[in-house]
């Protein structure tokens, strides 16, 4: 019998018994694959007669993950002179896509304008079309912390100026341009700043992974970070409610966060459509026909190599095979659920203290705006801030992804990310009413993730998922290139960009919570 509370899914039809030598000699291949791997998996954790079996330390979960000396800091570090006074143009950018799909876009933008010695034009957010919420840039973040922390980087303005020319005013016009996607520094450096000395101005659009990020110059790597951890500070409305959502919380003790992705868009994009019924299936397989290209997709064959988003159900049984039990306070950022409440109900039994921005602090202007660009920047900020952070799908989420590289960021806190390839056959396993031995091999495979300390950076991984090192140094280290920036770096850049402008002095300091010297 199956596991009672696990939804239906659709199985395979059985395959035939293997047949014949050549049948019988896969089958010992894989036996013998399948053995020495798990010796191997054995070994590495601390098994055998000589070891003890690693456990998963839930007190040591809760804290952050070990530094290993390594810290935070994007300061530069060679010879990095200030904005010229003379800009070759004047650089517009349109960025798509969700709130944090466009916080990359504009981490991108400060580059690409660096890259070209631009002057930038305040992004603008394309935010009517994907999430029906008109706040803009402005609605959203600090402006004038973005442009005061930038000021050692690029210049930047609201918008462009006009001109006189023959005793006229004038307006520059942009020229549109559209990026290749991931284009080089050198698409930026020829086609895109010859446009720009021709018209005086550029408009890309869209821009969204419009600029490589792979980039063989830890210094350029090093701005993408000061505009993503320092730069880009949400307004102060949204982060006191976030602060407030935070502090309720954790009243009360530890807690973590969960982004449940569990969303038509990324079920339709993933294919994954056998656990619905067919009227949700054929809603799921119209939006993908609408939003994606054709392809063909096999869903046992999707699930089997960790294609498909974890349900809830399943992202319950993974916390308590790893010790978290049902007084555990879990903060979901989600969407609306695909399915309704039936994929809830199974998760909301094993994790009872489930809550969210709107149940937590059911502020007048959540209750109006939940699924626009302020939920989301709240649930930004709580995940950023909590003790635990798991994603359930962090392919092509950006959500997901820049969480995990801003929590590494700010200190290595802990994140829990599960491996949807090694867990999938347990699972699978696990609906066909083989329970022995299930939570012990959930541990072993969440025992290879890596919980939160530096680590190396490997495809398809992104530079936002993890910074490392390009922005850790290290205070005392073997190679010289991961040295930390001199105490003096502020006084540094000051006196550089002292040089540029008369009137430095007089300009304010920033109250940042990480001031440019941290950096």
């Amino acid at each position: 019998m199956r596991r009672p509370g696990l939804y239906n899914r659709q199985h395979a039809k059985q395959a035939g018994a293997v047949k014949g030598m050549i049948g019988r000699l896969l089958i010992a291949v894989v036996v013998v694959i399948c053995t020495i791997s798990f010796l191997v998996l054995w070994t590495s954790n601390g098994g055998g007669p000589s070891g003890s079996r690693p456990e998963l330390n839930l007190d040591k979960l809760w804290r952050s993950a070990d530094s290993g000396g390594w810290r935070p800091s994007s300061a530069p570090r060679s010879n990095w002179p200030p904005p010229p006074r003379e800009t070759n143009g004047y650089l517009r950018v349109r960025c798509n896509g969700g709130l944090n799909q466009q916080r990359t876009a504009i981490c991108n933008a400060v580059l690409a304008a660096r890259i070209m010695n631009a002057t930038l034009v305040l992004p603008e957010l394309d935010a009517n079309s994907f999430w029906h919420d008109d706040s803009g840039f402005r609605g959203i973040y600090d402006v004038e912390h973005f442009i005061m922390s930038l000021r050692y980087d690029v210049k930047i303005v609201e918008k462009i100026p006009e001109i006189r020319k023959n005793g006229k005013t004038k307006k520059i016009k942009a020229v549109q341009l559209r990026p290749p996607r991931d284009a080089p520094i050198s698409w930026y450096t020829t086609d895109a700043l010859a446009k720009m000395k021709e018209h005086g101005a550029i408009y890309l659009t869209p821009f969204s992974h419009r600029l490589a990020e792979e980039i063989d110059n830890p210094e350029y790597q090093r701005l993408r970070c000061r505009v993503n951890y320092h730069a880009l500070r949400f307004k102060t409305n949204i982060m006191k409610l976030s602060q407030s959502i935070v502090d309720k919380l954790r009243s009360q003790g530890h807690f973590m966060s969960i982004h449940l992705r569990f969303e038509m868009d990324m079920l339709a994009f993933a294919g994954c459509f056998d656990i619905f019924n067919p009227k949700e299936q054929d809603i799921l397989k119209k939006y993908r026909k609408e939003n994606f290209a054709p392809k063909k997709l096999v869903y046992e064959e999707r699930r089997a190599i960790g294609k498909c988003p974890l349900t809830p159900e399943e992202v319950g049984l993974i916390l308590r095979a790893m010790g978290f039990n049902n007084s555990t306070r879990i903060y979901l950022a989600a969407g609306e659920l695909f399915g309704g409440e039936r994929f809830m109900k199974p998760f909301r039994a094993l994790f009872p203290h489930l809550e969210n921005h709107s149940s937590v602090d059911p502020a007048d202007e959540l209750a109006e705006n939940t699924q626009g660009l302020l939920g989301s920047a709240v649930d930004y900020m709580v995940c950023l801030l909590s003790d635990i952070f798991m994603p359930t799908y962090d392919g092509p989420s950006n959500f997901a992804n820049n969480l995990l590289g801003h929590r590494l960021y700010y200190g290595f806190r802990t994140t829990i990310r599960p491996d949807r390839k090694a867990l999938a056959p347990i699972f699978v396993d696990l609906e066909k009413g083989r329970t022995t031995g299930f939570e012990e091999a959930v541990r072993q495979a969440m025992l290879n993730t890596n919980l939160g300390g530096p680590h190396k950076r490997i495809p398809p991984d992104s530079f936002y998922t993890n910074s490392w090192p390009e922005c850790f140094c290290l205070t005392s280290p073997k190679d010289p290139v991961h040295k930390c920036p001199p105490d003096n770096v502020l006084e540094i850049l000051n006196s550089q960009l002292g040089e540029a402008t008369d009137d430095l002095e007089s300009v304010p300091q920033s109250n940042s919570t990480i001031s440019v010297a941290e950096r």
